[in-house]
This record gives C-alpha cells, structure tokens and sequence, in this order.
C-alpha cells in the first residue's frame, strides 16, 4: 500500500495484508513480518505548542502502536520527526534533531514493521516532501521530491537509518519496507551512515547533508 495522503487512517491500527514479509529467527524458524498504519494528522493528534504566525510550525504528539507515541516538531518550514515512551522520551532521541537542509514536510501516514501482530513494531516508514529550489514550478515556487525514509526503534536509540527515492524507484514502497526489516534492528546510530537503497535520485540528493 503506497503511503499516500489518500491512506491516512486515524488511531484505528490497520493490519496490512500487503507487504507482508518473512524472515528467519534464531532457532531456524519463520516469522512473518507485517505492516500497520496510524495518522500524524493534526485532526489525530494532541497540539502541545501552538506555532507561530511566520511559519506555522508547533508540536503535536500523535498515538502510536505498543504505547509509543510519534512526536511531530516543525520550525522554519522544517520537520522533525521522533518516536518514544512519551514526548521527553521521544525529545531525547537522535531523530528529533536529524534534519533536513530544504523546507520540507511529511505524509501523514505511518507505515510501522511489526515482527507479528500484537508484537512491538522495529521500524517505522514515512514518506518525505523536500523541496527542491532548483525546479520550481509555474507559481515560482520549488517542486517537492518524495523520499521514504526508514527509522529505526527502540530497544537502542531511535534514528533514521535508509532513504528510498519515490521517482527513481517504481518499487519503492517495497525497498523501503525490505529495508526496514533487514536494516533497522542492526544499524548503530551515531556510527552507521544512513543508507540510500535503490536508485539515488535528485530526493536522495536533496536528503544528504
């Protein structure tokens, strides 16, 4: 299921039939590897910092699965994105200070990979709007291109750890999800470098530093 604005789903968690997966465990078994969706809509969400005239921008704290909660931060037309126990939890994290360098925005879809239902998800994927002030369109303003960034969960620290370019890769949902599970759980934050899977197109241009 593509994370599309046409996908939001509120609170409700959604199973996925779609995008189901299957991995090995230690003891030579299989488990399969599933995805559910929640809404970083402001309609679904609780606003802890109203923002300013300027640039709109503010603090919203969103329900998550397994008792986590999303929380969204925007300043100077740019989003953070961060996952924890609870909103301090969550601010303490690497991923509420990775940003981006273009304005950009997020879908408010989330897709979570869970190792089964009723398991605590390892992975999250969003979809990402950088814009590029290199292509502007016929209002002048820049054209936004789509990444899905991949993030990793607790236990360790919270942090991104993949892109997927939407345009380069016609499977990019896919690549994001395979990602997720064979990336996510191992990856280091702090020492790995984020990964670029796929095709590299001009949103993975625009994601890198």
């Amino acid at each position: 299921m593509p994370l599309t604005p046409s996908n939001i789903f509120s609170t409700t968690l959604v199973l996925a039939c779609a995008g189901v997966g299957v991995i090995g465990t230690a003891s030579g078994q299989t488990a399969q590897n599933i995805s559910i969706y929640t809404s970083t809509a402001e309609k679904d969400c609780r606003i802890v910092e109203a923002g300013t005239a300027d640039d709109g921008g503010g603090t919203r704290v969103c329900r998550g699965p397994s008792g986590l909660v999303v929380v969204v931060s925007e300043g100077d037309l740019r989003e953070t994105v961060s996952v924890g126990r609870n909103r301090k939890a969550a601010a303490n994290e690497p991923a509420a200070q990775e940003r981006f360098g273009p304005f950009n925005s997020t879908t408010p879809t989330i897709e979570w990979r869970l190792p089964g239902k009723d398991k605590p998800p390892y992975a999250l994927i969003q979809r990402w709007h950088l814009a590029d002030i290199e292509d502007e369109g016929k209002d002048g303003r820049p054209i936004a291109k789509q990444l899905l960034v991949v993030t990793r969960l607790s236990p360790g620290p919270v942090c991104r750890v993949a892109y997927v370019d939407v345009k380069a890769n016609s499977n990019a949902n896919d690549l994001a999800r395979e990602a997720a599970d064979t990336i996510a759980r191992d990856f280091r934050c702090g020492t790995d470098k984020v990964k670029v899977i796929g095709n590299s197109g001009r949103a993975t241009e625009l994601a890198r530093p």
